[in-house]
């Protein structure tokens, strides 16, 4: 019985680390947001495209974050407790879709020279980036039920 009760609190152990992890690349994602954002009105700049390079460095990483830190985890079966299983099934078709929103503005801006004939797509960026900050506030809604089913927290 010990032996069980000691797997059962080293998987939780284990989330919980993933669940750090996973919270600290989407403060870093989110913080990078703000600071590019808070950059408008977009210029053909040097300092708007290295933001913006860096934002979607972040942005991918916090994605496959979310993917290998939390839901393969529970997707593997290492997570058993059936109130995280039940929020998980329920909210991951939902955080898939965002992913593929995330991939999607990565894919259009990722290696865009703002600086060098990427104009017509800094006129995009603006409107882009709103979209896309809908998509992350809907995400993050997501994955706290996620993280407040595995701390425990869901009633």
């Amino acid at each position: 019985m010990a032996t069980q009760l000691d797997a059962g609190s080293d998987r939780r152990g284990r989330s919980r680390e993933k669940l750090a992890t996973l919270v600290r690349t989407r403060s870093e994602t989110l913080s990078l947001y703000a600071e590019l954002a808070n950059q408008r009105p977009f210029e053909p700049d040097e300092v708007i495209n290295e933001a913006l390079q860096e934002f979607c460095q972040a942005l991918i990483d916090y994605a496959a974050s979310a993917h290998f830190q939390l839901y393969r985890f529970i997707s593997d079966k290492l997570e058993r407790r059936t109130p995280v299983l039940e929020v998980a099934d329920r909210v991951y078709p939902k955080i898939v879709q965002t992913t593929d929103l995330i991939l999607r503005f990565n894919d259009k801006y990722e290696d865009v020279d703002l600086t060098n004939g990427g104009t017509e797509l800094l006129m995009l960026l603006d409107s882009d980036l709103s979209n896309l900050g809908e998509t992350l506030a809907e995400r993050i809604q997501l994955e706290d039920q996620v993280i407040s089913a595995i701390t425990g927290q869901v009633h």
